[in-house]
């Protein structure tokens, strides 16, 4: 006969304590005084820390500030192989205490959040002979500045360019932080209200226009008053029915949400002017890692949840930080523990200095499988390639040409620009030496693109 293990009866333990039950991984949210490791901080009360103007007026924004942060944490080494990093990396440095403190001190080397902000000249690869500063082709689809419209029912508002912190992998290094040795001249979309008004204008005028996403930048650093108005004249509008605020945020500086109380305030109003309107508003954030999320992310998400502001998440996916099962299964299922959707991973766009970042389409394609099944299918992320030339967004696996050898996948959208290919490239180090001697070599170069354009009718 069959049993169900739920419902047998435990074994009797001979001590004379019952045995502590020990939590999921995936519930056990860091809730000590871990910022207290970094020398900067180690006097730093709870109070403090868990506000958002400490979190801003220390963050570390080049080699000198991280030096003084952590003093004799890491070996000088450390410092010269990220002062060379920075030199060939498309972003400035600008990184929380916060993420600071999670980051693995004992082994930075191999510490996922530190890969992801702080660049190091030994790690970093050649970039691909096909990589684009703007590889989404942003700029291209922009009828008036700072707005993209790719999708016939949606389009990428982006009112300012500065965000709480800069991620080294930013799909817009073009455009976003400050200028650098490798972009020493950025795309200019400083928060300008004339500009701004174009925008409205020209979304106000496209009927056929309903979905709107904020982003920037980052809507963090959009103020109170910015929130509501952009919201506002947004939802006013009779052809807009979602609104989306991109950020970043609550992976980077959750204590935004809980001590920058006008901000939370506009964004609650917003969402629920929305409600009365009977329309969608929603918050969109970013979290790449498990360790990412701590027991303030949960207090933060607590009180949007109380609020009803629904959050989702878009994840990229890159080597070494979350390219591992077990790792992807537990980012998963702690997100949605915390109350936030995981919606998509994406595989890492093309952008310079980054490609040390990158996976190759078919591990992304077999970490879906262990990923999908490991919980509710509504809380299981979509796995996609954003398609360089500013095809959208394609369902990894609808690919309809890809050689593993060359690393090259080809890809259509019949929805967003009919007729056309739209082609990944797999990171080089992932080939073997023949093919990327070949990447080298321009002739070739352009054989192999051809064979598989070819290879689709």
């Amino acid at each position: 006969m069959f049993t169900d293990a739920a419902h047998v009866d435990p074994p009797v333990s001979s001590a004379k304590e019952p045995p502590s039950l020990v939590l999921p991984d995936h519930r056990n949210l860091r809730r000590d005084e871990f910022w207290r490791g970094i020398p900067a901080y180690e006097k730093v009360s709870e109070e403090d820390f868990r506000t958002h103007t400490f979190q801003v007026k220390h963050a570390v924004t080049n080699v000198r500030q991280l030096r003084e942060t952590l003093g004799g944490l890491v070996p000088e080494s450390f410092y010269e192989d990220l002062d060379s990093g920075m030199k060939n990396a498309p972003m400035a440095l600008r990184i929380s205490p916060y993420l600071l403190s999670l980051i693995d001190w004992n082994d930075p080397l191999g510490d996922p959040i530190r890969t992801q902000f702080l660049p190091l000249r030994s790690h970093q690869q050649p970039n691909h002979p096909m990589l684009q500063f703007d590889s989404l082709n942003e700029q291209g689809d922009s009828p008036v500045p700072g707005l993209t419209h790719r999708y016939r029912d949606k389009a990428l508002f982006l009112p300012q360019n500065s965000c709480p912190v800069y991620c080294r992998f930013c799909t817009r290094s073009y455009a976003v932080g400050n200028e650098t040795d490798y972009f020493s001249e950025k795309l200019k979309l400083h928060a300008n209200l004339a500009r701004w008004e174009e925008a409205f204008t020209y979304i106000q005028s496209r009927p056929e226009l309903e979905d709107i996403v904020i982003s920037g930048g980052d809507s963090y650093n959009l103020k109170a008053d910015h929130i509501r108005l952009i919201g506002e004249r947004l939802l006013n509008m009779p052809n807009i029915r979602r609104i989306r605020y991109a950020t970043k945020g609550l992976c980077v500086m959750p204590q935004k949400i809980l001590s920058d109380h006008a901000w939370t305030d506009a964004l609650t109003g917003v969402v629920e002017l929305g409600r009365k309107l009977h329309k969608d508003v929603v918050v969109h954030t970013h979290v790449n890692h498990p360790n990412e999320l701590t027991g303030i992310t949960q207090d933060a998400m607590d009180l949007l949840t109380e609020r009803g502001v629904t959050v989702r998440c878009q994840t990229v996916l890159q080597r070494t930080v979350n390219d591992a099962p077990k790792t992807m299964q537990l980012l998963v299922k702690r997100l949605s523990y915390v109350n936030i959707h995981p919606y998509y991973v994406y595989f890492h766009d093309m952008v310079p200095g980054v490609e040390d970042l990158r996976t190759t389409l078919a591990s992304g394609i077999n970490l879906e499988k262990h990923v999908r099944g490991a919980t509710a299918g509504f809380n299981t992320p979509h796995f996609v390639v954003d398609t360089m030339g500013g095809g959208g967004k394609r369902d990894a696996h609808s690919h309809e040409h890809y050689d593993r050898e060359t690393g090259i996948a080809v890809f259509t959208s019949p929805s967003v620009k009919p007729g056309k290919k739209f082609l990944y490239f797999d990171p080089l180090l992932s080939l073997d030496e023949e093919h990327r001697w070949k990447w080298t070599q321009p002739f070739e170069r352009r054989a192999m693109i051809d064979a598989a354009l070819a290879a689709v009718p």
